[in-house]
């Protein structure tokens, strides 16, 4: 349990604070983007798997400790939350992230309109914001169930 939650949480702040901002500092913005929507289609399918694995204990660990299912939990709620968030990141607006680059890069020399990419590059944002919040809401969560 912990150690997907570790995965999970350590996953989005290293992508945050290491690797998304080295890459746009060291590559040119088209080839550093390329790079961080990969990286990014990685740390969510990091994120779905840690958090089923982070379910399935969570719920067997308190079938052995209380001798009885108890699924409907706070970090058990906080962590679907990250799924969905996750989930709506990875298949909604990653996807449409990637077709108006695309389409972005396709035509030369014409100048398009970049406002869409900006407003879904601001909302893929504000889900790993969310997804990240509420991990670190787990973790505080979790250490006080082990103590």
């Amino acid at each position: 349990m912990l150690l997907a939650l570790v995965v999970w949480v350590g996953g989005i702040i290293f992508f945050a604070f290491v690797v998304a901002p080295t890459l746009f500092h060291v590559l040119l913005p088209e080839q550093a983007g390329r790079v961080v929507s990969r990286s990014l289609t990685v740390l969510h399918w990091m994120g779905i798997v840690s958090g089923v694995v982070f379910l399935l204990s969570s719920v067997l660990y308190d079938r052995a400790k209380y001798a009885r299912l108890k699924s409907l939990t706070l970090v058990n709620a906080l962590i679907v939350i990250m799924l969905v968030l996750t989930l709506i990141s990875q298949f909604g607006i990653t996807p449409r992230m990637q077709a108006v680059r695309a389409e972005l890069h396709s035509v030369d020399n014409v100048q398009l309109d970049r406002s869409e990419f900006d407003r879904l590059h601001e909302w893929s944002t504000r889900l790993e914001g969310g997804v990240l919040i509420l991990g670190l809401a787990v973790v505080v969560l979790t250490g006080r169930r082990f103590s």
